[in-house]
């Protein structure tokens, strides 16, 4: 089967000892391809150098919005000369976050919508993090011509999953998933059409409900896709052959990764 991890933080030092085992893993697997998005500016170099390094790992660049501590007023100009010599698959991960309060909510939609024009100018798709904010990005995301992308992590309601896919957005669905206790989100993982999800971990966070300790990898995204191809009654392969599809659909992904 071939399978594809859509948002993965590989580039992060806890995996610096055992990258390589993880990776030879993960092609054992099936993993044709591990996206790879970027939270802040001084991350930038470090992650497009470990995906150079690693050919089955796509970089994408961002701002993040739980980092505005750390974000810098020239970030956002920084980041379009990037987006111009790096031409990375998609910009992000980028969004809001309010799961915590509002206080840096005007903040954060700023620098959100500073680089939905960037996305808007480089025609790229984008990856979404959104967290008790989905009304207020999808507001956003009307105001500019988009390419689409993948809203990562995907918790909301019906009601906006079906306004983003009528957007051009894809749905990413990983560890929440495993956990008995998220019916609700089983339930749409159920029911929405298989043509509007994509797999993915967030390692090395985000632990399945098999997993008690940290980090999560890669390698679990096989056992996403049998969890999926179970809600659903699928033939796993039908599923992998999907999502598979769908992220190509949103991502310039190679086609012999």
């Amino acid at each position: 089967m071939e399978l594809f991890d859509s948002h993965c933080h590989l580039d992060f030092p806890v995996f610096d000892t055992r990258r390589d085992e993880i990776l030879a893993r993960c092609r054992r697997q099936g993993l044709r391809g591990i996206v790879v998005p970027a939270v802040r500016r001084a991350t930038w170099p470090r992650l497009c150098r470990v995906c150079e390094e690693h050919e089955l790992l796509y970089p994408v660049l961002g701002l993040h919005p739980l980092f505005m501590a750390q974000h810098g007023e020239s970030d956002v100009a920084a980041l379009a000369q990037e987006l111009e010599r790096q031409r990375p698959l998609a910009l992000g991960e980028i969004g809001l976050d309010f799961y915590h309060g509002r206080q840096d909510a005007a903040a954060q939609q700023a620098l959100f919508e500073a680089q939905l024009e960037l996305a808007e100018q480089f025609r790229l798709p984008v990856i979404l993090h959104v967290r008790k904010a989905h009304d207020t990005v999808l507001g956003c995301l009307r105001r500019y011509k988009l390419q689409g992308g993948i809203v990562h992590a995907f918790a909301g309601s019906r009601q906006q999953a079906e306004h983003y896919l009528a957007l051009g957005f894809k749905l990413g669905l990983g560890g929440a998933m495993t956990h008995a206790r998220a019916r609700r989100l089983r339930r749409l993982a159920s029911e929405l059409p298989l043509a509007a999800l994509v797999l993915e971990t967030d390692a090395p966070d985000m632990l399945p409900a098999w997993q008690h300790e940290g980090p999560n990898t890669p390698e679990n995204i096989p056992r996403y896709c049998q969890l999926l191809a179970d809600l659903r009654v699928l033939p796993c392969e039908q599923v992998a052959v999907q999502t598979s599809a769908n992220l190509r659909q949103v991502l310039p992904l190679p086609l012999q990764a």
